[in-house]
């Protein structure tokens, strides 16, 4: 017959220590590991303070987010860019070991998704989306569709593949979108932010983590 054994007493033990009380070990161990951590990134790996701009666009960025929003105006255009922190990154391609070894040392090749959003204002009810890949050097557009803002459609067409589209086109929406400033020298400008965010929100999180268990 099986035999049940009685829980741990430690097991039902709070983590925290009892307001009022002295820190428990673990709470002064976790603390000192944390702020070991927190002075490491401050003084060797600080976050720069993040721009407000880049070129035409205003940055929106509330601390804690996993995203930002970008807003420029073109003649009188209104171009919304919505940009995700880092959401995925090539793999190590099946290749010789030296190759292999070049690309590791080189570091992920991060990937970040944009949308992209042209309107001209209220008074207009058609909205143009694009999504958006961005890379360490280059602007990839993965779909374009239009879209009506009084009008919600449960299942929109997307429309095809923005890589299956004629060559020509595909041109003209690339010039569209450089013309209004979303292009390679943007991806660039949203790595380094990204990477800058990614310090800032991290620092931010063990702060946070500390307050509560000095509490």
């Amino acid at each position: 017959m099986a035999r049940f054994l009685k829980p741990f007493p430690l097991l039902r033990r709070s983590f925290r220590s009892v307001p009022g009380s002295h820190p428990s070990a673990f709470d002064e161990n976790l603390l000192r590991l944390l702020r070991n951590e927190i002075s490491y990134l401050s003084d060797y790996l600080p976050p720069r303070p993040p721009p407000q701009r880049f070129r035409s666009f205003s940055i929106e960025d509330r601390p804690g987010e996993q995203w930002i929003r970008l807003r420029s105006k073109h003649g009188d255009e209104d171009v919304k860019v919505d940009v995700t922190m880092f959401d995925g990154a090539v793999p190590v391609p099946s290749a010789p070991i030296a190759e292999k070894v070049k690309a590791l040392e080189r570091g992920p090749r991060l990937h970040i998704s944009l949308i992209v959003e042209v309107s001209r204002g209220e008074a207009f009810d058609s909205v143009l989306e694009l999504i958006c890949s961005a890379w360490p050097d280059s602007l990839d557009v993965e779909t374009l569709f239009p879209l009506h803002r009084k009008v919600a459609v449960f299942r929109p067409y997307f429309g095809r593949s923005f890589k299956s589209l004629e060559k020509e086109v595909r041109r003209q929406v690339i010039s569209y979108l450089e013309e209004r400033g979303v292009d390679d020298d943007l991806a660039e400008f949203l790595h380094e932010y990204m990477t800058n965010k990614d310090k800032v929100e991290l620092l931010r999180w063990l702060r946070i983590l500390e307050s509560y268990i000095q509490k």
